[in-house]
């Protein structure tokens, strides 16, 4: 029986906003929260530039934790820059497998130099689930 190939494509989900690198942190946790997003990706600069993100993770690690003020800090300064991103066709179990590799529970989705989504661990699970529970 041949296995059929789930991509990221598939799986992807749009809770993201993507945002200038100068926003505050306060400013994109108003964001994340009006939307229940975990996360904002940061805008290239220029077409040499990279992406970035910033989770909530990292504003509990760098902002809180060092008692920094949200209004005073912006997304470049705690951002990850480069992300690590997956392609559109990528199969799953592979989006998985970097993902154990790296330490990372979720990538930017990109295709064409932008991105398209977002796919994370509780994406691929659940949609693995639906696919077995329908064979």
């Amino acid at each position: 029986m041949t296995r059929k190939v789930i991509t990221c494509r598939d799986v992807m989900n749009q809770r993201f906003a993507i945002v200038d690198g100068l926003t505050t942190v306060s400013e994109a946790l108003n964001i994340m929260n009006d939307n229940d997003y975990k996360k904002v990706v940061i805008k290239k600069r220029d077409e040499s530039d990279e992406w970035g993100q910033v989770l909530l993770s990292d504003i509990a690690k760098h902002v809180i934790a060092k008692d920094r003020s949200p209004e005073r800090v912006n997304c470049y300064e705690i951002m990850a820059k480069p992300v690590i991103a997956v392609r559109p066709g990528m199969d799953i179990k592979y989006c998985a497998r970097l993902f154990n590799s790296f330490g990372l529970s979720s990538a930017p989705v990109i295709e064409n130099q932008d991105v398209i989504g977002v796919v994370s661990y509780n994406d691929i699970v659940l949609s693995w689930l639906d696919y077995l529970e329908s064979r």
